[in-house]
């Protein structure tokens, strides 16, 4: 059974995720929303914002990152790369960090891990280069540890990632073509050693074909495992 103890995980769609704590404190992950076809139009406007962890560039993952920092600003955890970037366009309250490093934001402990992707930011039509993407290791007030893979293929580290950081919930990517497909992300399951995955970056272009029912179907044989099918909307906890 998957206890929150007061935080509460929103989807917005694709892959990006609010996260708000007993204290009230809001941080998004990967910001993507005004022109994401799965976010409800109940959530395209964001009242409170006081973190943003980037996993990288790419514009379905970044696409309001500089609009909400401009409005909010929020603390914006993002690796060093990205975050000179964003000081470049003059957000004022970055905290690039590096792999493995760890840093409390507010209310939560971030720690950044791997993730075998790539990483660039559209500027003004422009490829800049973002240095390298990144997941997260998210420490949330009285728990769970939530691990938010970002865009990634499966890789032998996750086993190092479990054994680290003991995340309880698993946020995967299941699309395929740019990430990890179903029986990657069951692989990926089996490694991190996770008894909740909540399937994410599916469906919203057509070549991303993964569902959680092939998830599930990858998966039938962990005891014990529950995949978290969440709409955009949906909130755990």
């Amino acid at each position: 059974m998957l206890t929150m103890h007061g935080n509460r995980i929103t989807f917005f769609g694709h892959a990006t995720f609010r996260i708000t704590t007993p204290s009230g404190k809001v941080a998004i992950i990967d910001p993507w929303l005004v022109t994401n076809p799965q976010c409800p139009e109940s959530l395209k406007k964001v009242e409170k914002l006081d973190v943003m962890l980037i996993t990288h560039g790419h514009h379905d993952h970044f696409a309001d990152v500089l609009p909400l920092a401009r409005q909010h600003k929020p603390m914006v955890v993002s690796i060093n790369e990205t975050a000179a970037w964003l000081e470049s366009k003059g957000v004022v309250h970055t905290l690039g960090m590096g792999k493995g490093g760890t840093q409390r934001v507010g209310d939560i402990e971030v720690t950044m891990v791997h993730a075998v992707h790539s990483n660039s930011i559209d500027d003004d039509g422009q490829i800049i280069y973002g240095g390298e993407p990144a997941g997260f290791i998210i420490r949330l007030p009285g728990g769970p540890t939530i691990y938010h893979a970002g865009d990634t293929a499966a890789f032998g580290d996750m086993k190092l990632i479990s054994e680290l950081y003991a995340p309880e919930i698993a946020l995967l990517p299941i699309g395929g073509h740019y990430t990890m497909d179903p029986r990657e992300a069951a692989l990926a399951t089996r490694l991190l050693n996770v008894r909740h995955v909540v399937p994410m970056h599916y469906g919203t272009f057509p070549v991303l074909t993964g569902t959680p029912d092939a998830l599930r179907q990858a998966t039938k044989d962990i005891a014990g495992l529950e995949i978290h099918e969440m709409q955009p909307g949906d909130t755990l906890g």
